[in-house]
């Protein structure tokens, strides 16, 4: 009887739709931890009617697909916002990098021993004759000098160190691009029967996510259903292809850095975003600006002291000799000239060559509060103050961005979440409805099934 039939191969329908409904429930619960996954929902739609002599019967239901859930312009905004968040996370960590540095307030940190330089001529010239407060002079600016090389050279370390991270960023760039152009054929190839390869679509959209951590992308799906990804006008992956980001070594102010590049060409990458802008502006920008500022003050501090020292007497009565070591005026190098080194009597407290005669020591000492610095608007110490609390704003202005950008991604994620992420208190309560349904569905079989054996078994035996 072909109604019978009809009603059987609906309940098997029914049966298998379900089914399909209970296997994606439980995929997306053994999901729920995984990153990028997005939930999964069957699409269900009625199968065509019957026309029978009584209208129109219907056949039942059948699974067209499955279908993930996700909004686009959440996961734009999130990109958008996430590069943000990746530059000022690396400026956050190389500012504070560079505060450390300095240690201030600190016993031993520059601007200490600067208070302890100048107070050694002050002892000087109460006691100019004096060889111990002489030794104690040198000892104090050899310290200085030292404290000058010392963060200078763990700032140029720094700096290298920062350009060696842009090298290593570059190549996960190049490995996740190459990752998203495997994908890119992987889901065509799955996809031609008009099936989505949902999983993998999860794994490319995240890695998108990843990268949007380090550059500026746009992602823009095509009707090949690959997606092209962007760094500004140009792709980074078409289709099945990716091309590569490469490094040009290029010289800076006698030192090297690499310039991003794409490979192969000498045609630089400007429009940069993420942690690599936030490393090549700390590399380029910030950590020169402060060795700049290391080399002012180092360099003022030698010509004025060396420009006074010049027209004074030694205990030996030598005169004209430069207190620092003038063809080393840099931070880098700033050092005391070999003949003080090798004879403090040498050094010049006094003006008049008279035994006794501290006025030269006095002028050097007076040299602490005298405006020599920013075109003779500030003291030694008001220049290294307004350094220090330049660092200190920087790095404040870094932490706060990035808190805000942190918190602006996490509010986004929330929102992306409450669309595509798994529930497990909703997916428990679709799976007692479609546990209900497949049992409903087997008690359709079966009731058909026993109609069929009454028809078959039963039917034309009575009344013979």
């Amino acid at each position: 009887m072909a109604g019978l039939f009809d009603a059987l191969e609906m309940g098997k329908r029914a049966l298998a739709t379900q089914q399909l409904w209970l296997n994606t429930i439980g995929h997306n619960i053994s999901n729920v931890a995984s990153a990028g996954y997005t939930r999964q929902r069957v699409l269900t739609n009625t199968t065509p009617a019957q026309s029978t002599p009584s209208g129109m019967v219907g056949t039942g239901v059948t699974a067209t697909n499955v279908l993930q859930i996700r909004d686009l312009f959440l996961n734009q905004q999130y990109r958008e916002e996430n590069k943000a968040l990746g530059q000022w996370t690396t400026l956050d960590k190389t500012l504070g990098q560079i505060q450390a540095l300095f240690s201030e307030p600190n016993t031993d940190s520059l601007s200490d021993l600067l208070d302890k330089f100048w107070s050694s001529w002050s002892d000087l010239a109460n006691n100019p004759e004096s060889v111990s407060a002489r030794t104690a002079l040198k000892e104090q600016t050899n310290l200085l000098t030292n404290s000058f090389h010392r963060i200078y050279n763990q700032m140029t370390d720094m700096r290298d160190s920062v350009d060696n991270d842009v090298r290593l960023t570059v190549e996960k760039v190049n490995g996740i691009a190459s990752e998203i152009s495997n994908l890119n054929e992987q889901i065509a190839r799955t996809e031609l029967g008009g099936q989505k390869a949902n999983d993998l679509r999860d794994r490319r959209d995240y890695l998108i996510d990843q990268l949007s951590q380090y550059v500026d992308v746009n992602a823009v799906e095509q009707k090949n259903n690959m997606t092209t990804v962007y760094i500004g006008a140009l792709a980074i992956v078409d289709g099945t292809s990716s091309f590569k980001l490469g490094t040009k070594t290029v010289g800076v102010e006698n030192a090297t850095s690499s310039e991003i590049v794409w490979a192969g060409t000498t045609k630089t990458i400007k429009n940069l975003n993420g942690e690599l802008k936030g490393l090549i502006d700390t590399r380029d920008d910030i950590i020169p600006k402060y060795l700049n500022y290391l080399d002012n003050l180092a360099g003022t501090l030698v010509s004025q002291v060396n420009g006074v020292h010049q027209v004074g007497y030694g205990l030996d009565g030598t005169t004209g000799i430069s207190f620092f070591d003038p063809l080393h005026s840099g931070a880098a190098t700033i050092s005391l000239n070999d003949l003080i080194a090798n004879n403090v009597n040498r050094i010049a407290a006094s003006q008049s060559g008279e035994v006794g005669d501290n006025i030269n020591a006095l002028a050097i000492a007076d040299l602490r509060n005298a405006a020599t610095m920013m075109r003779g608007t500030a003291s030694f110490s008001e220049y290294y103050n307004s350094m220090i609390g330049e660092i200190a704003s920087e790095t404040n202005k870094a932490i706060n961005l990035k808190d805000n950008y942190g918190l602006l991604v996490q509010q986004l994620d929330n929102s992306r979440q409450s669309v595509q992420g798994v529930s497990l208190d909703e997916e428990m309560a679709q799976m007692v409805k479609y546990q209900h349904a497949f049992d409903a569905a087997s008690r359709v079989i079966t009731t058909m099934d026993q109609a069929l054996e009454t028809v078959i078994k039963d039917m034309g035996v009575v009344g013979r």
